[in-house]
């Protein structure tokens, strides 16, 4: 059926209106670079098992300390998923200790518990880990970071290093890192994981986005 000249009329004149709207969408904020940090993983690891609660290859023995699962997508601004983007994971142990021989602090270290490992997202963007929550860590200065984990997320030519940290800890509020982001005009709030129900008994669930710009 033909269009009539009103309806081509209307239709030019909504266009540009539809075109304002779609801009008008809000976007989602970006996930803010942070520091690699001195205790990025000298090793990469030779298994891409994202269950860190056992060390590749052995089949006794499981990291010391409070099981998590966490869950999350990799997106763009404008909510897309980003597939089969390119994830390195490393964290201290339960002790607050890195498996990295430069971390020199008194914790203990902890042998079924590897600290790092390296995955792609899936179709959706998505990722599981499980790990174990890790404690917190001094600084040269003796002051104390906050538990938190670090993400190093490629994906085309764009490269994003981050730190997620956890609701409600106490040392958040003095946190090297955390405590400036707002200082920084970042919105700490994005940060910070969102606890999520899980099934599985004794197993803490946390969810954590990652933003990156395309």
């Amino acid at each position: 059926m033909a269009f009539s000249r009103r309806q081509a009329m209307i239709g030019a004149l909504a266009a540009p209106l539809l075109g304002a709207q779609a801009a008008a969408q809000p976007k989602l904020k970006p996930t803010g670079q942070e520091t690699l940090g001195p205790f990025y993983p000298v090793r990469a690891p030779t298994s891409h098992d994202t269950d860190l609660t056992h060390y590749p290859g052995r089949k006794n023995g499981r990291a010391l300390g409070q099981v998590i699962q966490l869950t999350g997508r990799v997106l763009d601004t404008a909510g897309r998923p980003l597939p089969k983007a390119a994830l390195t994971v490393w964290q201290a142990n339960a002790a607050g200790r890195y498996t990295n021989p430069v971390d020199h602090n008194s914790a203990p270290l902890d042998a079924n518990f590897l600290g790092v490992v390296s995955f792609n997202t899936g179709a959706d963007g998505s990722y599981r880990l499980r790990t174990v929550k890790p404690g917190a860590n001094p600084e040269p200065s003796g002051t104390l970071r906050t538990p938190h984990i670090h993400f190093d997320v490629v994906n085309s030519d764009y490269r994003l290093v981050t730190q997620m940290y956890f609701p409600g800890e106490t040392l958040n509020a003095k946190d090297i890192l955390l405590s400036t982001l707002a200082a920084r005009r970042r919105d700490p709030g994005l940060a910070i994981c969102k606890p999520v129900p899980v099934s599985e008994p004794g197993v803490l669930g946390f969810t954590f986005d990652i933003v990156l710009l395309t």
